[in-house]
């Protein structure tokens, strides 16, 4: 089994069938989701002191906290590698298969 992990910057990596939504931070709902998950500890902040420019919401309830863009996220999500459908390269787009024999569990 093989599963896809989502690059959100700085060397982090989220299991891609694992998110559940990539989201701006600029709502109110946005922000009352962050702070409930800080209260009770869900909270992960992977942005490494940079701005919020995207909060990833997996199904186990967590919430990530990324420096890179909604859009970016959601482009490596799709796994879309090369050009993408509008003619825009995105040769920056990384999308990981990691084999599950590879993991020590």
């Amino acid at each position: 089994m093989k599963a896809l992990l989502l690059n959100i910057g700085f060397g982090n990596v989220v299991v891609a069938d694992r998110v559940v939504a990539i989201v701006s931070p600029g709502s109110a709902p946005i922000k009352r989701l962050k702070e409930d998950a800080k209260e009770q500890g869900r909270l992960i902040d992977a942005t490494y002191g940079r701005k919020t420019r995207a909060i990833v919401v997996t199904d186990s309830n967590h919430v990530i906290l990324s420096a890179i863009n909604p859009e970016t996220a959601a482009i490596r999500m799709l796994g879309k590698k090369g050009s993408h459908e509008n003619g825009e390269s995105h040769d920056d787009i990384e999308v990981t298969e990691l084999d599950s024999t590879e993991v020590d569990e």
